[in-house]
Order: structure tokens, then C-alpha cells, then sequence
């Protein structure tokens, strides 16, 4: 009886996994599909014969090599600044004792209530006036702020490492820098990995706030050139939208297959520790 309600327990998982991933397999046959095939009335899977050209053509209708850089420039630095500036202050509001410690974190929680577009307009005003529209720096700088979410995930990670190991880095003499560094960040690896991937993953996928302050094509991130390829070619064009999408998310999947273990590991040991 134990084996067989697993076995039904794996059957409904991998059910409920192909009803998931059934949009992909969709995308995917439709970027190798003709456009005779993609207007069939019949819902063919496996397209006959196969475009692969399809993938070739939309790298000229799209700019994906100067979007896939500009994204990737933009994710990257921007998971540096969310692990150089949530890390500093969760080690400021779990480690370090100072007046009205809780009510500045209480505070900082609180504006993860504020929707984004609540503070859009305000950031939109502020970044126009120091000039920063039309540039990289308005879709960077609010990452080397801090994040509200960020900061409470490390801050509840850094509670649960043993206190002692900061009492006895202090008695030998290292200062606060130097157990931060050589003790905090490197015990909570497994939090800042699922921080960084969290960061990247929105970065690679953020198509509202490059559409507010880009106006460079050449500036444009995967996000934003697919969507203009969308409004230009959407109706006529499907194969190869969905070839530039199944290109733009290849990463995606690639990082989260390879870094899974530690994504789940850091979600499941960060505590929420008090």
C-alpha cells in the first residue's frame, strides 16, 4: 500500500508538471513551425517540416545581441548591489546593537506594503531631474539602496549563526568589517545565493521600468526589444516571437537547472528567528 499511493503521488506530480510546462512545449513548437503551420485549424505538437531558420531570421528582426548584453550588464551588477547593500544593513539590524535598532527595521518592512507603482512617479521625477533619464543608472542605483525583502531574508539568516563566533572574533581582536566579511558572509552562502538569483531572475524578466526610462534603442534589455517586436510584428510574425523568447529564457532555465540544490537550500535554512 506505501508503494503504491507513491507511485500515484508521482503520477499526479507529473501530471500536474506537464499541464505546467505544456505553454513551453507550445512556444517552443511554435518557434519551428512555418507560418502555414502556426494558422492550421488542428493543433499539431511536433511541426513537419522543421524551421530552424526561424531562430537564425529573428536575430535580424530583433537585436538580440545588443539586448542579451545590455540585460546582462544590468542583472549583474545589479545582484552586486542588492548583496553589497541588503547584506551590510541585514548585519546592521541582526548582529549590531543600537538605539532604535527594531524601529528602523520595522520601518524598512513597511515599505515593502508600497506598490511600485506608487513610487514610480516620484523615482521618475527624482532620476529626471539629476538627468539620469535615458541611461543605465535609474534601473541600477535603487539596488545599491537596498531591498526591503532582501534585507529581511539575510537579516533572518544572519540570527540563526551562533553569536559566540562574533564574541570570539571580538576577542581576538578582528574588527566589525572583518567578521562581517570573514564570518557572516561566508557562513550564509546559501542565503546570498537565492538573493542574487532572485535579483537576476527579476532584472532579466523587468520589462516596466526599461520602458520607462529607456529611450535608446540600443539601450533596450531582451525584455523591452521583445516587446517592440511584439507591437511591430506581433500579428504576422508568431515564429519568430516565440524564437526570440525560447532564446531569452534559455539562460533562465540554464542558471535555476544548475543552481537548484543551493536555491533550495538557502530558502529551507533561513530561519525566521526572532
Amino acid at each position: 500500500m506505501k508503494y503504491i499511493s507513491r507511485i500515484v503521488l508521482h503520477l499526479l506530480t507529473i501530471f500536474f508538471c506537464l499541464i505546467f510546462l505544456m505553454p513551453v512545449f507550445w512556444m517552443i513548437s511554435t518557434s519551428l513551425k512555418t507560418p502555414e503551420q502556426i494558422f492550421l485549424p488542428d493543433i499539431k505538437w511536433i511541426p513537419s517540416p522543421v524551421a530552424f531558420e526561424n531562430y537564425v531570421s529573428a536575430f535580424h528582426f530583433v537585436n538580440l545581441i545588443n539586448a542579451f548584453k545590455n540585460t546582462l550588464f544590468l542583472s549583474v551588477i545589479n545582484v552586486a548591489g542588492v548583496l553589497f547593500s541588503c547584506s551590510l544593513a541585514a548585519y546592521a539590524f541582526s548582529v549590531l546593537k543600537w538605539k532604535f535598532r527594531d524601529t528602523f527595521f520595522y520601518l524598512t518592512l513597511a515599505t515593502m506594503m508600497l506598490p511600485e507603482m506608487v513610487t514610480l512617479v516620484p523615482q521618475f521625477v527624482l532620476f529626471q531631474k539629476l538627468g539620469w533619464y535615458g541611461t543605465f543608472l535609474p534601473l541600477i542605483a535603487p539596488y545599491f539602496c537596498g531591498n526591503a525583502f532582501y534585507i529581511f531574508l539575510l537579516r533572518q539568516f544572519f540570527m540563526t549563526i551562533p553569536k559566540e563566533l562574533h564574541e570570539a572574533a571580538s576577542i581576538d581582536g578582528c574588527s566589525e568589517f572583518n567578521i562581517f566579511k570573514n564570518i557572516y558572509l561566508k557562513l550564509s552562502a546559501p542565503a546570498l545565493a537565492v538573493v542574487a538569483l532572485f535579483q537576476f531572475l527579476f532584472t532579466w524578466n523587468d520589462l516596466m521600468k526599461p520602458s520607462v526610462y529607456l529611450i535608446d534603442q540600443n539601450q533596450y534589455t531582451l525584455s523591452l526589444a521583445l516587446q517592440q517586436f511584439k507591437a511591430q510584428h506581433g500579428g504576422t510574425e508568431w515564429a519568430l516571437l516565440m524564437a526570440a523568447t525560447t532564446i531569452t529564457i534559455i539562460p533562465i532555465i540554464l542558471i535555476f537547472f544548475f543552481t537548484q540544490k543551493t536555491f533550495v537550500q538557502g530558502i529551507a535554512m533561513t530561519g525566521i528567528k526572532e
